[in-house]
């Protein structure tokens, strides 16, 4: 770990404590990971306290882990990744939180703390299901209000439920269920004879 990682990590275990319950140092950047009820207040003291200073919340996103590599993974499904930017200290971090509930995943809206959260929490909820305790206008942002479903979930369908077309005889648009059929593509390769000769 380089000294300002190192450095990082000082100040990230005086302040937080034992409510970071992992940091991983990969790539020259940090990940700490938090307990989706300690949220609210972690990120409160990332921001606040004087030697972290995290002004910025740059990004966040949702992470659907189910069957995450190459064979089925044990822990929770779902977790919410958020990028964090101190201009005055000029350091990132990267904070990641297991929602409890696979069913329901859901954790506190970090958007009082942050308000450029709003948009990346919208986002979270539209693509990947999870709720955002607090967000004050929570709905659809990429998808259409009548959409069923989250299409970033890895257990949503690739071709869809339902597509959308032009109806001239109705002379509207209609919404009927997908009518591709699934089909396995194996990709085939075909070379000249004499390819890769000198």
């Amino acid at each position: 770990m380089n000294a300002s990682l190192e450095s990082l990590s000082v100040s990230l275990l005086t302040a937080l404590g034992s409510r970071a319950t992992r940091r991983i140092e990969a790539l020259g950047e940090l990940t700490i990971e938090v307990r989706s009820q300690d949220v609210t207040e972690v990120m409160q003291v990332l921001r606040d306290h004087p030697g972290l200073r995290f002004e910025q919340l740059i990004d966040l996103c949702g992470v659907d882990y189910m069957g995450y590599g190459t064979g089925e993974r044990g822990g929770k499904r779902f977790a919410v990744v958020y990028h964090l930017l101190s201009v005055s200290k000029n350091r990132r971090l990267r904070v990641r939180v297991y929602l409890e509930d696979d069913d329901f995943p859901a954790v506190a809206s970090v958007t009082p703390i942050w308000p450029s959260a709003g948009w990346f929490e919208r986002e979270a909820f539209d693509l990947f299901g999870i709720l955002f305790d607090g967000h004050p206008d929570l709905r659809r942002i990429l998808t259409d209000y009548g959409f069923v479903g989250h299409p970033f979930r890895k257990d949503f369908p690739i071709s869809g439920r339902v597509e959308m077309r032009y109806d001239a005889e109705q002379r509207r648009v209609i919404y009927q269920p997908v009518s591709i059929e699934p089909r396995e593509v194996t990709p085939r390769i075909v070379r000249e004879a004499n390819y890769g000769e000198a």
